[in-house]
């Protein structure tokens, strides 16, 4: 792989040598980290647990004071937090692999399972390993617009994607629903690619875990607070709504923004582990913030550092980040960060501009790397 870089005196060109080196570098670093890995880091989890934890007695607690319109917001809001770092800083990161190191059984990326309708074995499959090995490769990486939305230019168009910022709203709302959906392939099921004897096992799990999520939020609760039972279901419904719009919100920020490439599977045949890096680098986005914002996006707001080193605890990537960012700088390679408002922003403008024929969009220019493989020499004849 050569990589090239528009620089204002021409393209900047890393040699495989170089692209190896980065390579090295970065596996340094994660060694580093990996080895300076201990009580920290677990009381740091300990601690969001309880917090967690905290936050969904609170809001459980106050609903039952839910007459009070201040209370019922109260209720809302902490119970709105409470899903936000179960599913964000605690699952996400622990299905990882994160915290395996740990040895405790119920923090375990094998058994953990989180408050949402996704079962957690089907999450770690479409995301832990599809996308995590196949970042923003086409047709290899369905995360790529989660099969609904067209987040690339060399995606086709069609007349029923002027509808998208419809779509991606609905996806918005429901998030959880359709990440659950995902791992289903329902395109694929479309046009007759999988069977319902394919799916048939994950179908079964989904109605299993949703039903079980739906009964605690929808039915059991409400019901413990007896002629409260509305106003703590649209309290439930309410909070499971705040947890989808941040979680769609930060995922977004952090893979679709303006400057995030797609790859062909040409492109990417063979790899180094060099050249893995780079993808991953060059296929995600940061979003700047505080401590506090940090926590409630799972440190997915230092993306790039997440998919450079998935198994790593998230809480570590705010110390990182400034170490690959100078890595980006001295090899010439981009470090797509920016604000929650600047990012978002600019994937709603894709969205939106997508979602049109490409005669009346102007393309936008090259984001500044191109990712060229080196052809073998069987391929040109020698």
């Amino acid at each position: 792989m050569t990589i090239l870089t528009e620089t204002k005196d021409g393209p900047l060109v890393l040699s495989p040598d170089q692209i190896e080196e980065l390579g090295k570098a970065l596996d340094e670093l994660r060694a580093r980290t990996v080895a300076d890995l201990g009580d920290r880091d677990r009381e740091y989890l300990y601690s969001i647990i309880k917090a967690q934890r905290g936050f969904e007695i609170a809001g459980r607690g106050l609903m039952y004071l839910g007459f009070l319109p201040p209370v019922w917001l109260a209720a809302v809001a902490a119970l709105s937090v409470s899903k936000i770092l179960d599913n964000m800083e605690i699952g996400h990161n622990v299905m990882h692999g994160q915290y395996d190191w740990m040895r405790e059984p119920g923090l375990n990326s094998r058994v953990f399972e989180w408050d949402t309708v996704c079962p957690a074995d089907q999450w770690k499959h479409s995301h832990n390993y599809i996308h995590h090995t196949f970042t923003n490769i086409h047709n290899k990486d369905r995360d790529i617009g989660y099969s609904i939305l067209r987040m690339d230019e060399s995606q086709s168009w069609n007349v029923l994607r002027l509808g998208q910022p419809l779509y991606a709203f609905a996806l918005m709302m429901l998030f959880e629903w359709g990440v659950m959906a995902h791992d289903l392939e329902i395109e694929n099921v479309v046009r007759g690619k999988r069977s319902w004897a394919e799916i048939k096992r994950t179908v079964l799990g989904q109605v299993k875990k949703a039903g079980k999520q739906a009964l605690k939020d929808y039915v059991v609760f409400p019901a413990l607070t007896g002629p409260l039972f509305f106003s703590t279901l649209a309290g439930n419904v309410t909070a499971n709504l705040v947890r989808n719009v941040w979680a769609y919100s930060i995922i977004f920020c952090g893979h679709f923004p303006t400057g995030v490439q797609t790859f062909t599977e040409a492109e990417t045949e063979n790899e180094t582990r060099g050249e893995w890096y780079i993808r991953q680098m060059l296929g995600s986005a940061n979003i700047t913030g505080s401590k506090l914002f940090h926590i409630m996006s799972g440190n997915l707001s230092h993306q790039i550092e997440h998919h450079l080193f998935p198994d790593i605890p998230a809480a570590r990537y705010p110390e990182i980040a400034p170490e690959v960012r100078a890595l980006c700088e001295k090899y010439g390679l981009p470090y797509n960060t920016g604000s929650f408002s600047k990012q978002i922003g600019s994937v709603w403008l894709k969205i939106c501009k997508l979602a049109l024929p490409p005669s009346l969009v102007k393309s936008d220019p090259s984001p500044g790397v191109i990712v060229m493989r080196q052809r073998k020499a069987s391929e040109v004849g020698v």
